[in-house]
Protein backbone atom coordinates (compact mmCIF):
# COMPACT_ATOMS: atom_id res chain seq x y z
CA UNK A 1 0.00 0.00 0.00
CA UNK A 2 1.37 3.42 -1.02
CA UNK A 3 -0.31 5.73 1.74
CA UNK A 4 2.34 4.63 4.61
CA UNK A 5 5.33 5.29 2.38
CA UNK A 6 3.96 8.39 1.30
CA UNK A 7 2.91 9.80 4.86
CA UNK A 8 6.78 8.72 5.44
CA UNK A 9 7.62 11.19 2.80
CA UNK A 10 5.59 13.99 4.35
CA UNK A 11 7.09 12.99 7.45
CA UNK A 12 10.41 13.20 6.21
CA UNK A 13 10.07 15.79 4.23
CA UNK A 14 9.01 18.13 7.39
CA UNK A 15 11.51 16.86 9.46
CA UNK A 16 14.58 17.77 6.85
CA UNK A 17 12.97 19.82 4.82
CA UNK A 18 11.18 22.22 6.77
CA UNK A 19 12.28 25.46 4.74
CA UNK A 20 10.90 24.27 1.63
CA UNK A 21 7.34 24.84 1.88
CA UNK A 22 6.98 23.95 -2.08
CA UNK A 23 8.50 20.06 -1.18
CA UNK A 24 6.37 19.80 1.68
CA UNK A 25 3.04 20.80 0.27
CA UNK A 26 3.66 18.53 -3.08
CA UNK A 27 4.23 15.41 -0.38
CA UNK A 28 1.06 16.56 1.46
CA UNK A 29 -0.92 16.63 -2.39
CA UNK A 30 0.25 13.03 -3.05
CA UNK A 31 -0.59 11.76 0.23
CA UNK A 32 -4.15 13.26 -0.14
CA UNK A 33 -4.68 11.86 -3.80
CA UNK A 34 -3.89 8.34 -2.03
CA UNK A 35 -6.27 9.19 0.30
CA UNK A 36 -9.05 9.61 -2.31
CA UNK A 37 -7.71 6.57 -4.30
CA UNK A 38 -8.73 4.51 -1.48
CA UNK A 39 -12.14 6.01 -0.57
CA UNK A 40 -11.27 7.93 2.46
CA UNK A 41 -12.48 11.32 0.65
CA UNK A 42 -13.28 13.44 3.35
CA UNK A 43 -9.59 12.93 4.86
CA UNK A 44 -8.65 14.42 1.34
CA UNK A 45 -10.80 16.66 1.34
CA UNK A 46 -9.75 17.91 4.16
CA UNK A 47 -5.67 18.15 3.48
CA UNK A 48 -6.91 19.68 -0.06
CA UNK A 49 -8.05 22.46 1.39
CA UNK A 50 -5.48 23.12 3.76
CA UNK A 51 -2.91 22.60 1.06
CA UNK A 52 -5.07 24.84 -1.27
CA UNK A 53 -5.19 27.88 1.49
CA UNK A 54 -1.69 27.78 2.18
CA UNK A 55 -1.11 28.01 -1.70
CA UNK A 56 -3.78 30.98 -1.52
CA UNK A 57 -1.81 32.91 1.00
CA UNK A 58 1.94 31.84 -0.41
CA UNK A 59 1.22 32.26 -4.48
CA UNK A 60 -1.86 34.29 -4.78
CA UNK A 61 -5.73 33.19 -5.85
CA UNK A 62 -4.61 33.19 -9.43
CA UNK A 63 -1.75 31.37 -9.72
CA UNK A 64 -1.31 27.96 -11.68
CA UNK A 65 -0.22 26.35 -8.85
CA UNK A 66 -3.03 27.51 -6.80
CA UNK A 67 -5.76 26.75 -9.77
CA UNK A 68 -4.51 23.04 -9.98
CA UNK A 69 -4.84 22.75 -5.89
CA UNK A 70 -8.55 24.21 -5.86
CA UNK A 71 -9.09 21.46 -9.12
CA UNK A 72 -7.81 18.52 -6.53
CA UNK A 73 -10.64 19.96 -3.84
CA UNK A 74 -13.46 20.20 -6.77
CA UNK A 75 -12.19 16.14 -7.68
CA UNK A 76 -12.70 15.10 -3.91
CA UNK A 77 -16.46 17.33 -3.86
CA UNK A 78 -17.10 15.07 -6.82
CA UNK A 79 -16.49 11.48 -4.97
CA UNK A 80 -18.40 12.71 -1.93
CA UNK A 81 -20.70 14.20 -4.02
CA UNK A 82 -21.35 17.30 -3.10
CA UNK A 83 -22.56 19.00 -6.84
CA UNK A 84 -23.64 22.53 -5.30
CA UNK A 85 -20.33 22.85 -3.52
CA UNK A 86 -18.55 22.47 -6.71
CA UNK A 87 -19.68 24.29 -9.02
CA UNK A 88 -19.61 26.91 -6.36
CA UNK A 89 -15.82 26.67 -6.20
CA UNK A 90 -15.67 26.24 -9.92
CA UNK A 91 -18.18 28.98 -11.49
CA UNK A 92 -17.23 31.49 -8.57
CA UNK A 93 -13.33 30.66 -7.68
CA UNK A 94 -11.60 28.66 -9.78
CA UNK A 95 -12.72 29.56 -13.20
CA UNK A 96 -12.35 33.93 -12.70
CA UNK A 97 -9.12 32.91 -11.39
CA UNK A 98 -7.86 30.55 -14.14
CA UNK A 99 -8.92 33.28 -16.72
CA UNK A 100 -6.86 36.18 -15.06
CA UNK A 101 -3.87 34.44 -15.25
CA UNK A 102 -4.39 32.06 -18.29
CA UNK A 103 -6.47 34.21 -20.29
CA UNK A 104 -9.99 33.18 -21.78
CA UNK A 105 -9.01 30.41 -23.92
Amino acid sequence: EALPVLEAELALSRRYWSHDEECILIAQTNVSICLGSLGRDDEALVLKRAIYARRVATLGISHEDTIRSGINISASLLALPRWDETRSLVLDTLLPAARRSLGPD
